[in-house]
């Protein structure tokens, strides 16, 4: 019964997130997404422009597009994202900042040291794993029948599809390969040093041993654009989006009208919850019922107001500190 319970509450899950998805869809599609695929669209209008001018930069060559541009693009994605994050990590400035922090008492301020050393091990896993990487996965799409050309970029409404299938895809992948990586077999030896991070900041995202960062953190968002033969501006659309949620995942701050990180945080903090990002198959296979009945469930939302959710919902033990 229990079994069945988890089934049914994990498949309206995943209902809700494509439901959500497919209505905003639908009610945008005919005002929104109309001025957006004047943007995007295959009519030589902004997006179609700039993958033309991205393409000359390229000099028309769809192996360095496909192979230095993704790099390159990953590249700026990342470290764009967490500059900011780095900055107070460091500082502790603005201090505003601060009372975002899921986990207050840990790396603040953060270490120089520490983040030196993550700094380093993410350039070995983004150059000299990454690349290679990224020639086979070019390789592969190319196979498939992937397009780097202008003239084949696809409507507005087709990309936006594509990245909710993406989004399931990398859901299943994800969950799976990372659940694979807390076996005692792989977990001593390989994603032990993810681990290392128990209050994660944004660049831990992809601090990880070069196997796990082959097989958990690149595999699964490309098996979408791989399964669906997509064009590589679709890809690096879904790749930035990943790189973000990542980071958003394990920045280890709780900000106003950004997705809620608890889940992911309170993965790094117990180890043995949360396995996925969506939270789909956790509900199916029983890996977030002590989430569920924690703290950290109840601030697991998307944060409207500037009130922290450590404030709105504080720590039983604090409450009796105040008593």
């Amino acid at each position: 019964m229990v079994q069945i319970l988890r089934l049914v509450d994990s498949v309206r899950k995943c209902l809700f997130v494509i439901g959500t998805a497919l209505l905003l869809f639908v009610a945008a599609r005919n005002s929104i997404t109309w001025h957006l695929q004047r943007f995007w669209g295959a009519s030589g209008d902004f997006w179609q422009q700039k993958w033309e001018d991205i393409y000359e930069l390229c000099g028309r060559d769809a192996f360095f597009l496909g192979v230095f541009g993704t790099t390159v693009f990953s590249l700026l994605v990342f470290w764009l994202s967490n500059a900011f994050l780095m900055f107070l990590d460091v500082t502790g400035k603005p201090a505003v900042l601060l009372r975002y922090k899921i986990q207050p008492n840990k790396n603040m301020p953060l270490s120089k040291d520490q983040l030196w050393q993550a700094v380093r091990q993410v350039l070995i896993n983004q150059t000299l794993v990454g690349i290679p990487f990224t020639v086979c996965v070019y390789r592969l799409l190319m196979w498939r029948g992937c397009s780097v050309l202008p003239q084949d970029l696809p409507t507005f409404h087709w990309a936006v599809m594509e990245l909710i299938i993406f989004t399931l895809v990398e859901e299943v992948f994800f969950y799976y390969s990372h659940r694979l990586m807390h076996h005692p077999c792989l977990y001593k030896h390989v994603h032990k040093m993810h681990h290392e991070w128990t209050a994660p900041i944004g660049i831990v995202s992809i601090y990880a041993h070069p196997i796990e960062h082959c097989i958990s953190n690149l595999l699964p968002p490309a098996m979408g654009p791989l399964l669906l033969g997509s064009h590589l501006a679709t890809s690096w659309l879904f790749f930035a989006l990943a790189l973000m949620s990542t980071t958003v995942a394990h920045c280890g701050y709780h900000f106003p009208f950004l997705p809620s990180p608890e889940a992911h945080d309170y993965h790094h903090l117990k180890f043995n919850q949360n396995y996925g990002f969506l939270g789909v198959l956790d509900r199916l296979h029983g890996t977030d019922n002590a989430f569920r009945a924690s703290k950290a469930y109840e601030r697991h939302f998307l944060l409207l107001g500037l009130t922290p959710v450590s404030q709105q919902f504080p720590d039983t033990l604090s409450k009796k500190k105040s008593e």
